[in-house]
């Protein structure tokens, strides 16, 4: 596919992607994220033909307009949507597969100085939610969806779901639709519900096998409380 057959198709795809445009007017002034990704491809073509300060200097004054940034040399598939986009951060190793969508605050960074494949790679269909963070060289598997606000930085497997800080792996395999962004599981919810049961059960083996034990324990209670009112009286 050609250069303007690719920012074209950019341009085309915020239909798919948001219900909210009503007018091409909208595209100038209301999606810097597709002026980001239009002003990359003519930049990643210049540093690929080792124009590469001249890159630079385009992606440079891309930021300043848009508040985005993404180096030139990172690899970007096609209908790929960052949606508002402020503070978005793509490193220069990304590799992003087509039909991902990104939201506002994402960040795509590196780990270390060393030289080589430092930043994530991105596969098809993924969704990250805004200011999710994801580290280092490793894998969004395809379809999967990181949480807003996670932190990643181990691989994520296909269909999955990562949430938290750090990120952990709640719906493994099992992410059929990357867009529901209300179905996130509630992890601290679930583990205090777990806790609550176990308690329950302990107290219950307590009771039955222990009355003298469970005595002890309401004439400790009582006298708790009389030196309680003692000190108020």
């Amino acid at each position: 596919m050609g250069l303007f057959s690719e920012i074209k198709e950019d341009f085309s795809n915020v239909y798919k992607n948001d219900p909210a445009i009503q007018s091409r007017i909208e595209l100038f002034f209301n999606y810097p994220g597709v002026w980001a990704v239009a002003t990359y491809r003519i930049a990643n073509r210049l540093h690929k033909a080792n124009w590469k300060r001249s890159a630079r200097v385009i992606m440079g004054l891309n930021q300043i307009i848009t508040n985005i940034d993404i180096h030139p040399a990172a690899t970007i598939g096609n209908r790929v949507f960052i949606d508002h986009g402020t503070g978005v951060v793509i490193g220069e190793t990304t590799i992003i597969e087509d039909d991902v969508l990104i939201y506002q605050g994402v960040t795509l960074g590196g780990v270390n100085l060393t030289a080589g494949k430092r930043h994530p790679t991105i596969k098809r269909g993924v969704v990250i939610g805004a200011g999710a963070k994801v580290l280092g060289n490793i894998t969004i598997g395809e379809y999967s969806k990181v949480g807003a606000n996670s932190v990643v930085v181990k691989e994520v497997p296909d269909h999955s779901t990562a949430i938290g800080i750090p990120a952990r792996v709640v719906d493994k395999g099992r992410c059929k639709d990357p867009f529901s962004h209300n179905k996130l599981p509630d992890i601290n919810k679930e583990i205090f519900d777990y806790l609550l049961k176990r308690v329950a059960v302990l107290e219950h083996i307590i009771v039955k096998e222990n009355k003298e034990i469970l005595d002890q324990d309401l004439e400790l209670e009582n006298i708790y409380e009389s030196f309680i009112k003692a000190m108020k009286a």
